[in-house]
């Protein structure tokens, strides 16, 4: 097992979900029910099925599409996605 692989994924996925809004809607569960275990049970269980979709799905589709075009894309559309939010105007 590739252990560097598996603590920078484990170190990416832990701060990209710090303060977004699943968190916070799991906070919000949490807050109102009496059984915590069941809030982290149900929300541990999804976040492994996301990761599982993304996994597989990743790997499908380097099996069609060569990695590096994959890496590529996915840096294009971050670019695009930051510059929308630079770019739009603020809510009032």
């Amino acid at each position: 097992m590739d252990y560097r692989l598996m603590a920078s994924t484990f170190a990416l996925v832990f701060l990209a979900e710090m303060g977004d809004k699943t968190q916070l809607a799991t906070m919000n569960l949490a807050a109102g029910s009496s059984s915590r275990w069941a809030v982290f049970l149900g929300s541990a269980a999804a976040l492994v099925a996301t990761s599982a979709v993304a996994v597989f799905g990743g790997e499908a589709l380097a099996r069609i599409i060569d990695p590096i075009w994959l890496k590529r894309g996915a840096g294009v559309l971050f670019i695009v996605m930051g510059l929308m939010f630079l770019l739009s105007k603020p809510e009032s």
